[in-house]
Parts: C-alpha cells; structure tokens; sequence
C-alpha cells in the first residue's frame, strides 16, 4: 500500500495513551492534533478540516458516539475511527452502523492503527478523486456545454431545465448534427441519474435483428453465432438513461418491442423466457418528421403517442446565425488546447463567410471547419483563406447573386428588403423579441423598428406559425 499522509485529530481522556498515540502519528509523517474530551474534539474539529479522527469511545463528558454523530452531520468527509477498552461484536457494529469508519480495540497495536489510518486516507482520496471526476462529467457533458445565446436556444435551456429532473421520455428533433447527443447528455448530467449509466444507442446504425439484441441482449444459442449470453444497453443502463438516436429508423416489429418496453418497463432477451425489469429513463432522437411516418403508415400511431411527452427541437444553425460568433470562440478554445496552438480568432471577412454560409451539417460541420483552421493556421488571426474553398465560393456566390439582384431590380433600395428583413429578424430572436431592446441593438428607433417590422410582415406570432 502506498504510505499516504494526512491530518489527523486524536481524542482520549487518558493522556498518557494520548500523547503516545499522536507521539506515533507523527512519527509517520502525519499532522497530528489532540484534544482530551468532546468538547475539545468538537472545537479543534469546527477549526481545522481534519481528515480523520481517531477517537476513544469513553469521554469525560459525552462518549465518542457524540463525536461521531457530529462529524457525520457537519463533516461528512472525516474519517471517524473510534477506540474501546470494552470491545464487542455488537458495540462495533453499531459504530458501523453510525458511520464510524473503523473500530479498534485497547490496547491499540501500532500496525493495527497504522493500517486503519491508510485505509481512511485512502478511502478519503478515493472520494475526492470521484467527486473530481463528476465535476469533469458535469463540465464536459452539462448544459454550459451547449453553446446559443439565441432565442430559441434560451427557450430549449429552459425546457431542458424543466424536464431533466424527471422520468418523462423526451423527444429531441433536429437536423442532422445539430448537437441532439449533446443534449441528451445535458438531461442526464442534469437529472437524479446522473452518477448511473447513460447508455446511447444509434438505431439506423444496426439491423433489426442486431438492434434488438443490442437492446434487449440474447441468450446463448438464441441464433447462429450467439455463443454465450449478452446482457442488451436496456439492462447496461437500468437506474440510468437510454438514448436511442435515429428512432425513426425503426421497423414495425421493433416499434411492438419498444412500446412494450416503455408501457410496462419490462422485456424478454432473444431467445430466453425470463421476464427483465428495468427502471431507465428514455430519451430519443430523430431527424425525421415523425408526424408524417405515421400518416404514412410506417410509424406506430401509439408508440409516437408514447414517445411525444416533452419535444425539444434543435434549431438549425442557419436559423441562430448570431451564435457562430460564440461557437466559434468555444471551439477556438478547446482546438488551441488540443493543437498547442494560440490562434486569437477569425478577422472579419472570414466571419462574414460563416455567417453567410447555410451550414448544410450545423454545427458539426461548423466545428470540423473551426478544428481545420486552426490546425492548419499559420498565423495567430485567421483569414477566410483558412477556410474550406466551398465556404469561400459559398461568399463570393452570395456577393455576385446580391449584385445581380440589384442590376436587375434597378434600384440599392429594392435590393436591401430581404437583407435588412433577415437582419432586423435576427436582431429581434437575439434580444428574446424584446423590441426596445432591439431597436438599440440596430441603432434605431422604436417607431422605426415597428414601421419596419409592418412593412416586412414580421411578427413573434406569425414566426412561431411558421416553426
């Protein structure tokens, strides 16, 4: 074992044992204080975050179970281990029972509280390295990952918030690459799941019979090749969330199999008869409209029912042109960590190209394009020459369709209404349709902003119509 070094707390009335015991800490490396009664105990330790406290039993004026009791509402994380002259099997498992970490018997052999005290640092640096590794998690896969200042991103946040702490099944909808696996991931870091499995599952990636074994496990013999049995993601993420991506891929037989699954939160593996219980909270995705599958026949109108709780869409980036800014910077950022790299940003002419560009792939076309430019970057500022020559073709286009447009029009006036329409509507889903606000943005007036609006057709209600 690893010899690991620790501030420790020593209690006993008895101060010759006392000063021997913290005399033999010390002499292991250890910061050793001591108090001889509870009172003293409670005090040093509401001073001091000690990691353990080794503590006899029989105090002056409260026993060594007081001590404990204190420790385990106000100290979670100390180490309590408590010494007895009258050691029984009942008196230690009722420390054990209490919380005390371990339980020695007087006279105390040194290798004997040696060993007890490794055992709590160990256990103590076992904890903290959990608790790092689940802020890591919660940094790396929560909400605050996801990145939009938008309207429409401020409005899937809040939904987000609403529905993570909960056991609904959600539906998450959105073009490809939107970032749907983000935000099943956000949901679970969010939820009471968080430190159980989050299992994700991509449907159109396997064939029926294989997706049903991947979900629900085989038996062995269930079929040719099937040598032993496999446990399927439903039981690998029982207590957890499944993600099953791409759900509309699924076929009619699948779909049965699914919505039993979700009715009754039980199933058979292939090929066996015994009956598995799960408790899994179930989080979808597609691309699809799923409306029209099942108008269409080849999606189950009962299992849509089912699955159609709480929707969240993904808006494409096309339609939260004003967050690449801040996409940009997030990935900027964790490509120069990854690179070793110092690039500051992209200058203006290259940001015009993204904001231009229709991002057929959002935003995972968007960061493949940021990770590109900054490996291949030879300068601390990039330029729209870094960028992918369809981006490039995509501004030069967009600038020649812009002049035509005026050529034929005969007038700068007549070419700028679908320009300032998209501008002003970009504006308005930025500052949440909050129309003082917005008119500052533009650097207009109110008056101004509601002419305008009028004269383009803009309204919040007739945006939401279109949605």
């Amino acid at each position: 074992m690893k010899f690991t070094q620790g501030s420790l707390l020593v209690v006993d009335d008895d101060k010759y044992i006392l000063s021997a015991i913290a005399e033999y800490l010390r002499g292991l490396g250890h910061r050793t204080e001591t108090a001889e009664n509870c009172e003293q105990a409670l005090e040093r330790l509401s001073e001091f975050p000690f990691e353990a406290v080794i503590c006899d039993v029989n105090l002056p004026d409260q026993d060594g179970f007081h001590v404990l009791e204190w420790v385990t509402q106000n100290k979670p994380d100390t180490a309590v281990i408590l010494l007895t002259g009258y050691g029984t099997i009942e008196s230690a498992v009722e420390a054990i029972r209490d919380g005390a970490f371990d339980y020695l018997t007087k006279p105390v052999i040194d290798e004997e509280l040696h060993l007890a005290v490794q055992r709590a640092l160990g256990q103590r640096k076992i904890v903290e390295e959990n608790k790092s590794l689940k802020a890591q998690l919660d940094k790396r896969f929560g909400i605050s990952n996801i990145v939009g200042g938008d309207y429409k991103m401020q409005k899937m946040f809040d939904l987000i918030n609403s529905v993570s702490d909960t056991r609904t099944n959600v539906l998450i909808l959105g073009e490809s690459g939107t970032g749907k696996t983000l935000t099943a991931r956000a949901i679970h870091q969010l939820s009471s799941r968080k430190d159980k499995p989050f299992v994700e599952v991509a449907c159109g990636a396997l064939p029926e019979n294989l997706l049903e074994s991947e979900l629900f496990g085989h038996v062995a013999g269930a079929f040719t090749g099937a040598n032993h049995d496999r446990v399927g993601r439903f039981l690998q993420a029982d207590g957890g969330t499944l993600f099953l991506d791409e759900i509309a891929t699924s076929t009619p037989a699948m779909q049965v199999k699914l919505l039993r699954v979700l009715q009754d939160r039980e199933f058979e593996p292939v090929g066996g008869t015994k009956t598995h219980k799960v408790d899994v909270r179930l989080i979808l995705a597609t691309n699809e409209d799923l409306e029209d599958l099942v108008r269409e026949g080849k999606f189950r109108q009962d299992l849509y029912y089912r699955i159609n709780v709480i929707t969240l869409t993904q808006p494409p980036l096309r339609e939260r042109i004003s967050d690449i800014p801040l996409l940009v910077e997030h990935y900027l950022e964790t490509f120069n960590k990854q690179n070793d790299k110092h690039v500051e940003g992209f200058d203006a002419e290259a940001m015009d190209c993204l904001r231009r560009y229709p991002w057929p792939g959002n935003v995972r076309e968007l960061v493949n394009v940021v990770e590109r430019a900054v490996v291949l970057s030879k300068s601390n500022v990039l330029t729209s020459a870094d960028l992918p020559e369809g981006l490039q073709d995509n501004a030069h286009s967009v600038g020649l369709s812009f002049a035509s447009h005026l050529t034929a029009e005969g007038s700068l006036k007549s070419a700028m209404v679908a320009p300032e329409r998209q501008l002003i509507l970009n504006a308005l889903e930025s500052n949440a349709w909050n129309r003082q606000a917005t008119s500052k943005a533009l650097g207009i007036n109110r008056t101004t902003l509601y002419k305008k609006m009028k004269r383009y057709g803009i309204s919040f209600e007739r945006m939401m119509q279109e949605q």
